[in-house]
């Protein structure tokens, strides 16, 4: 089993790639829920959401979420009446939300009913919030509190940091398929998600870190920098703002303790003399996916 701790769209990215190495069977991924909201009276997962979408051929891949082929009727109405319209969500998208949120009012688990939808749109390989309990990641920011949403998409993360708290990961628990997967995978792999927002949350969920770093020999991170910089979002900035500096020593820096060998792209070639020093194992080679050939070394250096 390799079980792939994910955030959303570059988690999303490696998953494809690693589908062309290993049989979807093997593939497990662990997700990110301190992304996750209840707007509108509906519960929404967007990193589960944006996994399985891609997965399975559903998504935009122009904007990097939502649907393809959508449309945005129940959002345009919203706005004509003065509603919350400042998180997108169209009319295909909003389907899956409904749906979630009712079989939640039923008493189905996060991990039950993201079982079904990755069923039915035929997800290849398999999708486990890292917990059914709430967990929120909220900031500490320039102009107040804020929630991710509120940050990431209402301020299109464009203020400062000065803290990240994850509200309810001491008291929240992994699922028992999330503990039995990183006590059994061959590989662990840590995506090129963000490390403060998108993994930090996971990790802080009550016991994966000890999880993790019990299998430190067998955890590969790809780093989420490429020329020192992340190509989406704000990963280098919440580093330096959150004082790991910058480079791929801040992206091993917020996984200490964790990690077996880091995957940097091989434009930052340079800098790897000086993790080498600090002890660190190295991996050079093409992180940007979308190439085969990129793409197919890239999954041979984290599954080698």
């Amino acid at each position: 089993m390799i079980v792939v701790l994910s955030g959303g769209v570059g988690a999303a990215r490696l998953l494809r790639v690693l589908r062309r190495m290993a049989p979807d069977e093997e593939i497990v991924a662990v997700v990110n829920v301190g992304d996750d909201l209840v707007l509108h009276g509906l519960t929404i997962c967007p990193d589960l959401d944006t996994i399985a979408y891609t997965l399975a051929g559903l998504s935009n891949e122009e904007t990097g979420w939502g649907r393809r082929d959508e449309s945005w009727r129940v959002m345009e109405e919203l706005t004509s009446l003065g509603g919350a319209s400042w998180f997108g969500l169209g009319d295909r998208d909003l389907a899956t939300h409904l749906y979630r949120s009712q079989r939640l009012a039923e008493g189905a688990t996060k991990t039950v009913v993201t079982a079904e939808l990755v069923e039915r749109w035929g997800v290849p390989v398999r999708l486990l919030p890292v917990s059914d309990d709430p967990v929120r990641t909220r900031f500490s920011t320039a102009i107040g509190p804020l929630s991710f949403q509120e940050y990431f998409v209402r301020h299109h993360h464009d203020v400062t940091v000065s803290a990240v708290d994850v509200e309810g990961a001491d008291l929240a628990h992994p699922t028992p398929d999330v503990v039995r997967a990183l006590h059994e995978a061959r590989r662990v792999v840590i995506a090129p998600s963000n490390p403060v927002i998108s993994i930090g949350p996971l990790l802080a969920v009550r016991g994966v870190h000890e999880l993790v770093a019990a299998r430190r020999a067998d955890v590969v991170a790809v780093s989420p920098l490429i020329g020192g910089r992340a190509l989406k979002g704000p990963a280098d900035r919440l580093l330096r703002e959150l004082g790991f500096g910058g480079g791929h020593a801040a992206v091993a820096g917020a996984y200490e303790g964790l990690l077996g060998r880091l995957v940097i792209d091989e434009s930052d070639a340079a800098e790897a003399p000086a993790l080498r020093a600090q002890g660190l194992d190295v991996t050079v080679c093409p992180t940007l996916m979308g190439d085969p050939d990129r793409d197919a070394r890239l999954a041979a250096a984290v599954l080698e």
